[in-house]
């Protein structure tokens, strides 16, 4: 098995080049080259250096992967035959995927590497943009980076930016965290005669000026908390804050306890923006929902026993425990097989309980626990045979209810109405219906035609004591009238 020697051409041209990497380049005869665009390759084959590339690799696969792949695997095999020079812009072990293929081979037994180093084009980058690397820094592959990925506090350096199309989509990616006029540096050929340096909006980074295959794109740290609200770690530190000494004297004063009405409150906020298709509402909701998880993981924090790290590694371990069918060997055909999967491992998991009822009790709402109840007690049959039963039921209760209305005592009558309700609940099973949900839209339905009464009255008189039960009752089907043709 002979030797990979793989050497790097640093980031400048030949005037940067160390003389011993040089001398090792002029003297070689099985020399090959990731790409010829390098300023030290023209410079080398003016001198009668000669050399092999794959640029036309590159004109074979649609993405970058693939060419790697194919450029490590032709490698190997050259060096069956006798030893190579392989070299490449920068450091070799500095965003090179040729390198990492090799070096993963070389794991493997597949081949054996000699790494000579290089001058890395970062180098060239800190005292072009004088910046200190140990202030913290990223350094992300623009063909491949995510919003998500990228941390807006720390000095931000994008390569792999050749031409306008990557730049655009770098663009648009950082346009999903960073305002549109944000600051960012097209830097070329960092640290050569040829430098070039130029600093422009965000929105123009595509269009600005010629990028090539020595360009990087560097986005400085957003120093003010306000260029910073779509970080998860600001929102984090608000919440911090507040809780803080220096902080809110009424979020401080907070526990589980006393916002635990807060979270049922927003909950409903947001089913109800939901319902309303109001995507603005929504967004506006669901902040709400999150700053209510928010607070809760800061009370653990703050009190010693968790923080919302640990939240987020139990709720990750959970998705991917309950779906081995994404996350494992186990295939799910249909939503149906999914929730039967899901269904058994939640089993596996929650130990062995005195009654199918325990867990389902929701103390925010008493129609979910009665709907939850009677779920689990129709799962081993313990429910009517038909909602044609269950409508007899409903009718028994009802009678029994009105008797005591006429007759018995509030104890009685509290009773017989809990058991009316409880059929109706009953009833909403069998036809697949949520009775939250359903007395949700009921008081959203009662708000708004009675809203509109108030208004038809405030246009009248003012006074409701002006009005007979008929005529607000008018006023009434009038915005049943307007609601049903709205729908």
């Amino acid at each position: 098995m002979n030797t990979i020697h793989i050497i790097g051409l640093g980031a400048g041209d030949l005037d940067q080049l160390p003389l011993g990497v040089y001398k090792k380049l002029k003297a070689a005869t099985n020399l090959y080259v990731r790409t010829e665009d390098h300023p030290v390759l023209t410079e080398l084959a003016e001198e009668g250096v000669v050399f092999t590339s794959f640029d036309e690799v590159y004109e074979k696969h649609d993405s970058f992967s693939p060419v790697y792949a194919e450029i490590a695997e032709t490698l190997i095999g050259l060096s069956d035959k006798h030893s190579i020079i392989y070299a490449v812009p920068g450091h070799p072990l500095v965003a090179e995927q040729t390198v990492q293929n090799l070096i993963e081979a070389e794991k493997q037994g597949r081949c054996q590497l000699s790494i000579e180093g290089g001058h890395s084009f970062l180098d060239s980058l800190f005292g072009a943009l004088r910046i200190d690397p140990i202030e913290g820094f990223q350094l992300m592959d623009g063909t491949e980076m995510t919003s998500d990925q990228v941390n807006m506090t720390q000095h931000l350096l994008i390569a792999q930016v050749y031409d306008s199309f990557s730049a655009s989509e770098v663009k648009l990616t950082l346009m999903e965290k960073y305002p549109d006029d944000y600051p960012v540096t097209i830097v070329t050929a960092a640290g050569s005669v040829d430098e070039v340096l130029r600093t422009v909006p965000l929105h123009e980074l595509d269009r600005s000026t010629e990028v090539n295959n020595l360009t990087t794109v560097y986005v400085p740290p957003a120093a003010e908390q306000n260029e910073r609200l779509k970080e998860w770690q600001t929102f984090r530190s608000i919440i911090a804050k507040l809780r803080s000494p220096e902080g809110c004297p009424w979020d401080r004063e907070q526990t589980h306890e006393s916002l635990s009405p807060h979270l049922i409150e927003e909950a409903h906020e947001l089913l109800q923006a939901i319902q309303e298709e109001d995507d603005e509402a929504i967004v506006d909701e669901l902040g709400d929902v999150l700053l209510q998880v928010f607070l809760h993981a800061q009370i653990g924090q703050d009190n010693g026993y968790f923080q919302i790290e640990d939240v987020l590694e139990a709720i990750s371990a959970k998705m991917i425990r309950r779906h081995p069918h994404v996350f494992g060997d186990v295939s799910a055909e249909d939503s149906e097989q999914v929730i039967a999967n899901w269904q058994e491992i939640k089993a596996q998991e929650k130990p062995a309980v005195d009654s199918l009822l325990e867990g389902q009790e929701r103390f925010s709402s008493s129609l979910t626990t009665s709907f939850n109840y009677q779920k689990k007690a129709a799962k081993v049959g313990f429910t009517w045979p038909d909602a044609a039963s269950a409508w007899d039921k409903f009718h028994e209760e009802l009678q029994e209810f009105q008797q005591e209305v006429a007759n018995g005592s509030k104890a009685r009558q509290l009773d017989e109405l809990g058991d009316l309700l409880f059929t109706l609940v009953n009833l909403a099973r069998f036809f697949d219906l949520s009775p939250e949900e359903a007395m949700m839209q009921a008081n959203r339905k009662f708000q708004s035609r009675f809203h509109y009464v108030e208004q038809q009255v405030k246009k009248g008189t003012g006074d409701f004591s002006d009005y007979s039960l008929e005529q607000l009752d008018a006023f009434w089907n009038q915005a049943k009238l307007l609601a049903r043709k709205e729908d």
